[in-house]
């Protein structure tokens, strides 16, 4: 057991904690008034709500004994046996700092899925739909990659949640916006951001807290944490100049939210990669993400699907790129517990990543159209035309954002 890693873990948990609110303040800049309590409100409940199904359940699902490669036993269930000793495997801080540090990661990613459905979605099938979605899909999903799942087993790497949180996060974002349909009104009106300064403080405190996430995922303040938290802020650094020059180029003008869109695409893509590649690699990967994932957004327009906040342009796109440059730019002059990338002299790395992700995509794909299904008999999951012209602050909180 040691103080200092426990310190450490401890803060960065509170770090992580602190991106859903800035994830809150992100989303809610971006739609329009109306609806700015209603989406702020969603990243928030699921504060609360994650939290609970999370010392509940979630945790043993993600990281009890494991069955069959899929899914974790009951052992911790409502976190029995998990204490202030240390947890089987990491012998350096207390298994109640493993479980909260995680528990924040269960939080914010079912939060990021809300960008997709915003403006539309009704609260009561959200909270339900949430409730399900971390059992269902996140906890495996979490369990496959960091419990001792069959990811593991086939290698595949990822230190902070390329898989688990951002193409999991965007997998389902997909399903959601194909079910719930388009915006009523899009295509034929416009719809403006109405407070973009809210939303370059959120894209703030997502980076401001995005080291908690990768850094802290080297469990211990030793040189890996330092190595993560460098290539974290470079390729976010990157990706945001090279988010800008492309926009640049394409549009004739760089924008505020460009920038800040490119920002945490470049921590979307380096999640991944952050424990596993030096910072030069972590740059290119920022630059490339920035042009990739500005493309990924265009695709909704390709495809006409109403993906409200770009969930699948940045975190779809960035962590499944991520995904794959690590296994690409990998090296065990990192980190020993990881694995050379094709680079390195390794391509079978490059295959395992692949596999990843197309095992990541198709699962929290289907998976939440099944969810969705069911919460929309259950509950119903869409508002009525008359409550979306409202808007959502009015028609599901009966409260405003704004007295002006």
């Amino acid at each position: 057991m040691n103080a200092a890693d426990t310190a450490f873990v401890l803060i960065c948990a509170a770090l992580v904690l602190f991106m859903t609110p800035g994830l809150a303040l992100f989303y809610g800049g971006m739609v329009r008034a109306k609806n700015v309590l209603g989406t702020v409100m969603h990243s928030m409940v699921i504060v609360g709500v994650a939290s609970l199904v999370w010392a509940v359940l979630g945790y043993t699902l993600s990281f009890g004994p494991d069955i069959g490669g899929l899914i974790g036993g009951l052992d911790f269930f409502a976190l029995n046996g998990v204490g202030m000793e240390a947890k089987e495997g990491v012998p350096n801080i207390p298994h109640l700092a493993f479980m909260i540090f995680q528990c924040m990661f269960a939080v914010i990613t079912p939060a990021l899925i809300t960008g997709a459905f915003a403006e539309r979605i009704k609260f009561t099938g959200f909270l339900l739909f949430t409730i399900l979605w971390i059992i269902l899909v996140y906890s495996p999903m979490c369990h496959w990659v960091w419990g001792g799942g069959w990811l593991a087993g086939l290698g595949a790497l990822d230190f902070a949640g390329g898989a688990v949180v951002h193409m999991s996060s965007a997998a389902s974002a997909l399903a959601c916006a194909l079910y719930l349909g388009k915006r009523s009104g899009y295509g034929k009106q416009a719809f403006i951001p109405h407070n973009l300064p809210l939303t370059v403080l959120g894209a703030a405190i997502l980076w401001f807290g995005w080291f908690g996430f990768n850094a802290g995922s080297a469990l211990a303040a030793n040189g890996l944490a330092a190595s993560a938290f460098t290539t974290t802020h470079m390729a976010s650094a990157a990706a945001a100049v090279g988010w800008m020059v492309v926009e640049w180029i394409h549009r004739g003008k760089p924008t505020t939210l460009g920038f800040v869109s490119g920002a945490v695409a470049g921590l979307v893509a380096i999640t991944p990669a952050a424990g596993f590649v030096t910072v030069m690699p972590a740059i290119l990967i920022g630059l490339l993400a920035g042009g990739i994932c500005y493309g990924g957004v265009l695709l909704k327009h390709l495809f006409g699907y109403d993906d409200s906040l770009d969930v699948v342009g940045i975190h779809g796109l960035g962590g499944t790129w991520g995904a794959l440059a690590t296994g690409l730019f990998a090296t065990k002059a990192v980190n020993e517990l990881g694995n050379d990338g094709l680079f390195f002299g390794n391509p079978g790395q490059l295959w395992i990543q692949f596999l990843s992700v197309v095992a990541t995509w198709a699962f929290c794909f289907v998976m939440t159209m099944i969810l969705l299904k069911v919460v929309d008999a259950v509950t119903g999951i869409r508002v009525s035309s008359e409550d979306e012209n409202k808007g959502l602050d009015v028609s599901q909180h009966s409260e405003v954002g704004y007295q002006l």
